[in-house]
């Protein structure tokens, strides 16, 4: 039998014609290519297996990044804008999107570890943990606060608890530990969600925990709409921010979004308890012996602590900025969850505005039916005339976190009248006990201290100029107020002794700061340079910002001097001042035939460069910044996503058709839609002004030598004269076809 196979074998392989012709012609047709071969054609066909297409695993994480993240988070904050009042049912959909669990992932490792992980560097391993901590939040098998068992870990954490000993076991389940990394992922996915849904209906008046707005904000909302009123309510809600009952955060939250996985998902996060270790105030610590401490190395993927500079400036955050809200596991987004609460305090204050308003016929402002009209003139717009034996009565309203402060125009009893309904509310509203104590009732005479801010009142008689009946010019002297907001100089003097800089209220004494005793010169110069630039900026709105910054950089000069006296054995400032001049930009430690000169030390790379103090004269301060604040303004994202939702709007284009078409032009339908589609995606500034250059009809001048506070300013003027071109060419096509 096997010698009859073998026979038979041999004479397929020496023939190919023995093979029948169906098989032939069947092997043909797959392979047309392969006519006229061998006997191996036979074996090709016997070994012949169909190719499958492999179907996508809907498990597998790669498969399901299908766009981006930031993409998706866009089109969420496009979809609320765009129907702000729209009640939410469906978030489940967003909370399956894996594309912002990566982005979440991004963004809690670096804060983890100090760095920015791109996605593509993202191990496949922290991937899968990834889509099993989705699922888990899916399925609701996630718990918060888990204190072993963890379906992702942090890429730092390299412990292993399954080996861990009972007594480190009992220590992690009763001590204080961080948020795990997982709740932080849960946490940032969740913000990610419900912020555009309610940044789309917060109310303008907050200012806190909020995208765009922060305390120069409020600072210039009080400077431009608060001049001429004169009573002030000063409130101080903060023991809202340290918790609310779980029923009242959760029915606001509700208001808005219907989605039960989302909402039971932060009821959770409210209800679950926070592990603390017991604080017992009985047993005192021994007194141990300062050690020498060696210098800390930090690991690869360890964050650096914050600067010295950065620590200092923390330490004059005002006292409306100090507490952040912090409930149950919500972690950060427990300063959302206190903005959604009290949101109704907002509403229900800017219907009190509305109805306290009453315009006067004698005054020459505030009397247009809304009372939104522009204050005072162009000249002086925080101008307010004071003449007339009639008001307008007005009121307005800001709140930044827990702290508010409304403006009154009118007799006290209104004002007395408001605080009471305003204590009623928030006894209704939040069971949050108020006395007037708390929310007192202040004359602007008296001075409103606001995030360390003095607003006060200041009386001028300026000469009104005005054309009468017939044309004749009258001049005469009026009376009116400006509002004032000036930096507190004791506050500040507060902060600086409170961080251990000075000692002394009214004749303070710069004190050294022991804690750059071990750094160099150059790198402590820089230290305090950094600072000192963080605070001209921080006293930027500042009507004093010339006499508040120099005495700061007295204070941190006169410090750094008595420690360099202290450190090179000195003996005084003005020897220190002696050497290192009045900035400290010379070198200390440079003693005549000891070492080389310190400009060859310099020019050979072995010293560093020393940079002088800033800011040791008046007149190299900044002035203050009184750059006009429009009265509906937004931040810049609000706008961007409001400009594109209107240009994406097809009414739009119906406009400007009419517009067009009235001015007797016939626009083809193609002109108008490129030229919409082109301001859509914001070529009206660089694109059509590379457009006209390369046409040769600007010319592009070089700005290398120009003055640098000029080119802001010619950028525009030549975006401007671009634009002006570009148009005209539209225009000249429009009415040539």
């Amino acid at each position: 039998m096997h010698r009859r196979i073998t026979v038979f074998t041999f004479q397929v392989l020496k023939s190919p014609s023995i093979i029948p012709t169906r098989t032939t012609q069947l092997y043909s047709k797959l392979n047309p290519s392969a006519r006229g071969t061998n006997g191996f054609a036979l074996c090709r066909l016997f070994s012949f297996t169909p190719v499958h297409r492999r179907v996508p695993d809907p498990d597998d994480p790669m498969n399901l990044m299908k766009e981006d993240g930031v993409s998706v988070c866009s089109q969420m904050w496009i979809e609320n804008f765009r129907e702000p009042d729209r009640l939410v049912s469906n978030l489940s959909s967003y909370l399956r999107r894996f594309e912002l669990w990566v982005l979440a992932y991004q963004k809690v490792c670096a804060d983890e570890i100090g760095s920015y992980v791109p996605r593509s560097s993202i191990t496949r391993s922290a991937l899968e943990d990834l889509l099993a901590l989705r699922n888990a939040v899916l399925d609701n098998r996630f718990k918060w606060g888990a204190r072993l068992e963890f379906f992702i870990k942090s890429p730092k954490d390299k412990t292993d608890y399954e080996s861990l000993s009972k007594r480190k076991i009992k220590a992690i389940l009763t001590t204080t530990q961080p948020a795990p990394f997982q709740d932080k992922l849960v946490q940032e996915v969740l913000l990610m969600i419900l912020e555009p849904i309610y940044e789309a209906r917060f109310s303008q008046k907050s200012f806190a925990f909020r995208p765009g707005r922060n305390a120069h904000t409020v600072l210039r909302v009080i400077r431009r709409n608060f001049a001429g009123y004169l009573w002030y309510i000063k409130g101080d809600l903060s023991p809202i921010l340290d918790g609310l009952k779980v029923g009242l955060v959760i029915s606001a939250l509700m208001r808005d979004v219907r989605d039960k996985k989302v909402i039971d998902l932060i009821k959770l996060a409210l209800v679950t308890p926070v592990i603390t270790s017991p604080v017992d105030g009985t047993e005192k610590k021994k007194k141990t012996k300062r050690k020498y401490q060696k210098k800390k190395v930090l690991a690869e993927d360890e964050p650096k602590p914050d600067p010295y500079w950065l620590e200092t400036f923390f330490g004059f955050a005002p006292e409306e900025a100090e507490k952040l809200p912090s409930w149950g596991h919500c972690g950060i987004l427990s300063p959302l969850l206190a903005n959604i609460c009290l949101d109704e305090l907002d509403r229900w204050m800017e219907g009190k505005i509305k109805d306290f308003y009453r315009p006067s016929k004698s005054d020459v402002i505030w009397n247009s039916p809304e009372g939104e009209a522009e204050q005072g003139n162009t000249s002086w717009p925080e101008f307010v005339p004071t003449s007339g034996p009639d008001k307008t009565r007005k009121m307005d309203y800001v709140r930044y976190g827990g702290h508010i402060l409304i403006g009154i125009r009118g007799p006290r009893a209104d004002a007395a009248t408001l605080r009471k309904q305003l204590i009623e509310f928030c006894d209704q509203k939040y069971m949050i006990k108020l006395d007037n104590e708390s929310i007192p009732i202040e004359h602007i005479t008296k001075g409103i201290m606001f995030l360390d801010h003095v607003l006060c009142r200041r009386v001028v008689y300026p000469t009104l100029r005005y054309t009468a009946t017939g044309g004749k010019i009258i001049s005469e002297k009026g009376v009116g107020t400006l509002l004032s907001v000036t930096a507190s100089l004791k506050q500040c003097i507060k902060q600086f002794r409170k961080l251990n800089f000075l000692k002394g209220d009214r004749e303070p004494d710069p004190q050294p700061c022991f804690r750059m005793f071990h750094a160099t010169q150059a790198h402590t110069n820089a230290q305090m340079n950094k600072f000192l630039s963080t605070m001209v900026e921080w006293y930027r709105y500042a009507d004093n910002r010339k006499k508040v910054v120099n005495f700061c950089s007295y204070i941190i000069r006169g410090s750094l001097a008595k420690l360099y006296a202290a450190k090179y054995k000195l003996r005084s400032r003005a020897k220190v001042y002696k050497i290192g001049a009045r900035n400290l930009s010379r070198p200390l430690k440079e003693r005549k035939g000891q070492s080389p000169e310190y400009q060859n030390l310099l020019r050979m790379g072995l010293a560093e460069s020393i940079d002088g103090l800033q800011y040791t004269r008046m007149s190299l301060i900044p002035e203050t910044d009184y750059t006009p604040f429009p009265s509906n303004w937004r931040p810049d994202h609000e706008k961007a996503l409001i400009e594109y939702i209107r240009l994406d709007d097809p009414k739009t284009l119906e406009e400007q058709k009419g517009c067009i078409q009235e001015q007797g032009l016939v626009s083809p339908q193609d002109y108008i839609s490129m030229l919409v589609w082109n301001y859509k995606r914001n070529a009206i500034a660089m694109d059509q002004l590379s457009l006209v250059k390369s046409a040769g009809l600007l010319s592009s001048s070089n700005r290398e030598n120009d003055d640098p506070k000029n080119k802001e300013q010619e950028e525009s003027e030549e975006r401007l004269h671009a634009s002006q071109i570009f148009v005209t060419r539209i225009m000249d096509n429009i009415t040539a076809h």
